[in-house]
């Protein structure tokens, strides 16, 4: 089945294993948040037994090192595609509120990024990621 929208995450090659699974599930959550729409039916088994619903598309991920996390933001952004973020800093956090605390104390140039995910037109994705590999 083909899409019109694709989502994609980039994630930092240089985290450790299970830094890199936290940042995938948050910036998943974020799509899932942002486009309820692209949340499937739930599923059931044979027994009659009920699941959790899932997002209803592919989502691919890709690796990068921090300058290609940081361009690809600014390709988002300068097409109007608003990204799900998350800095190194909120590896040192508790709580939501204090994630977003660290992310507003410091400016967009500024920020390091270990991860993004976004959702948009697949072409518009496409040239976003330019150059990007998938992650192994």
């Amino acid at each position: 089945m083909q899409f019109d929208t694709k989502i994609a995450v980039v994630i930092r090659t240089d985290l450790e294993a299970w830094q890199k699974l936290n940042v995938a599930s948050f910036l998943t959550s974020g799509i899932a948040a942002a486009f309820p729409e692209c949340i499937g039916e739930a599923y059931e088994d044979g027994s009659g037994t009920q699941y959790l619903s899932l997002i209803g598309q592919p989502i691919l991920i890709y690796g990068a090192d921090r300058a290609a996390l940081t361009r690809a933001l600014e390709r988002a952004l300068a097409r109007n595609v608003k990204p799900a973020l998350y800095t190194e800093d909120m590896f040192k956090t508790a709580h939501d509120a204090a994630n977003r605390a660290a992310v507003k104390a410091v400016t967009r140039a500024d920020l390091n990024l270990v991860g993004l995910a976004l959702r948009a037109e697949r072409k518009m994705v496409d040239k976003i990621l330019d150059g990007l590999k998938f992650h192994a």
